[in-house]
């Protein structure tokens, strides 16, 4: 197996930040075009699903295998650089190493068994009817005014109005935040949809997303929500479970 690749710090980061919000450590699949991620957490409520293609990095070199990787403790290395670092990586297969080398800080990281980490998920084919795209400042907004009342966030869409809403209901006190004409970016919502998701997770996957990045989400009725989103040079897709609401 080869792998040799030359990135800034930032660029990798921006790919690992979106995955490492759900898991410990994955599976890189190190394609001739460029590295892929996808993982599910423990509960198989939420996935993350990372591309990084090869014109992010300096050089590049890959022929198509998998390696496994304890997030928490490369993110640690690439730590130790500064914004606009390079970063040197170079796997050693007869040692199942990888080597890195940023600023003159040299590291050997010990890699996972890729058989040993679970299985990745397949990305199911949803119709889910609405579609709209603002900006990760907007969605910031919302996950911070439904964590002032609630553990649970609904995300709905209203075809007449062409809006997406945002609401939480807690104990005493209830919050809804409405994204119209002048904050949304585009909006196609064919039919009403609504369903219900934890805050905590959406808050956690929320939490890479540029305040001036454009997040496009697709949700339905008492279906998972999907986003997609840029990170840098990093393409990067998201899909949430709802929490059923009993009748």
């Amino acid at each position: 197996m080869t792998f040799h690749a030359i990135a800034e710090v930032d660029v990798l980061e921006d790919a690992l930040d979106p995955v490492a919000t759900l898991v410990d450590e994955c599976k890189l699949r190190l394609n001739e075009d460029g590295v892929k991620i996808r993982a599910c957490d423990a509960a198989n409520v939420a996935m993350a699903d990372v591309s990084l293609p090869e014109r992010a990095f300096e050089s590049y070199e890959a022929d198509g295998g998998v390696i496994g990787i304890n997030l928490d403790r490369l993110q640690d290395v690439l730590s130790m650089g500064s914004s606009g670092d390079l970063v040197h990586l170079e796997l050693n297969e007869e040692t199942r190493k990888l080597h890195i080398e940023i600023d003159g800080l040299s590291y050997t990281l010990a890699l996972i068994d890729p058989d040993l980490i679970r299985k990745e998920p397949d990305i199911p084919d949803l119709d889910l009817p609405a579609d709209v795209a603002f900006e990760g400042s907007e969605l910031s907004r919302a996950v911070s005014a439904a964590d002032l009342v609630g553990d649970h966030v609904s995300l709905s869409a209203d075809p007449d109005e062409q809006t997406f809403v945002v609401g939480a209901e807690g104990d005493t006190d209830d919050v809804d935040l409405v994204l119209g004409n002048d904050e949304l970016a585009t909006a196609d919502v064919g039919e009403a949809a609504e369903s219900l998701f934890s805050l905590d997770y959406l808050k956690d996957m929320a939490r890479p997303i540029g305040s001036d990045v454009i997040v496009s989400f697709r949700l339905g009725t008492e279906m998972p929500v999907k986003f997609r989103y840029t990170n840098g040079e990093a393409s990067v897709q998201h899909l949430l479970a709802p929490r059923i609401q009993s009748s």
